[in-house]
């Protein structure tokens, strides 16, 4: 699909692209998983984090989230995880 703006996708333009419904892309822009910004009436989605939202890319909020989650698991697991890597 060509998207038309250089810089920025709608939420329609997005939905089509998805396959998905533009009611799902409106909730996930309004529930912050989406970022957006609003120009008039509409929401405009940056075109550079489309790559996020299809999961090709982490964003710096999303690795240090990942990054935390395994430091807990390590500090909670790490003797169960060191004796089944010697298995």
């Amino acid at each position: 699909m060509k998207i038309q703006n250089e810089e920025y996708v709608t939420i329609p333009q997005l939905a089509k692209f998805l396959g998905v419904s533009r009611i799902t892309i409106y909730n996930k822009v309004k529930n912050g998983e989406i970022e957006a910004i609003r120009i008039g009436r509409i929401y405009a989605i940056p075109k550079k984090y489309i790559s996020e939202i299809l999961g090709k890319t982490l964003s710096a909020k999303t690795k240090k989230l990942v990054d935390e989650a395994v430091s807990r698991t390590v500090q909670e697991y790490g003797e169960v995880l060191i004796k089944l890597g010697t298995e």
